[in-house]
């Protein structure tokens, strides 16, 4: 079955950088387009990044120059860098696969604080 598990959350202070990784299997990695989500507290899941299967990548205007996704087909993982990261992107982060219907993670903590 499909499973997408997201690694590399964690506590960082402001102006830090996290990586984190979803490695996903049980589908055909290389055929589906990739997003990185996040809920705030108290708030509705929101669009961060997305990665196409061809490579083309779109970013919400709160993380563009800041946030990074990228992937690598040979280890069926998906990635999202984070710099210059700000107390307002604290929350859970998920992975979502969309081969041929949607696939969500379990998500991953990033805590932004001083």
């Amino acid at each position: 079955q499909v499973q997408l598990v997201e690694s590399g959350g964690g506590l960082v202070q402001p102006g830090g950088s996290l990586k984190l990784s979803c490695a996903a299997s049980g589908f055909t990695f290389s055929s589906a387009t990739m997003s990185w989500y996040y809920q705030a507290p108290g708030k509705e899941r929101e669009l961060v990044a997305t990665i196409t299967n061809g490579g083309s990548t779109n970013y919400a205007d709160s993380v563009k120059g800041r946030f990074t996704i990228s992937r690598d087909n040979a280890k069926n993982t998906v990635y999202l860098q984070m710099n210059s990261l700000k107390p307002e992107d604290t929350g859970v982060y998920y992975c979502l696969a969309w081969y041929k219907k949607p696939y969500w993670g379990q998500g991953t903590q990033v805590t932004v604080t001083s």
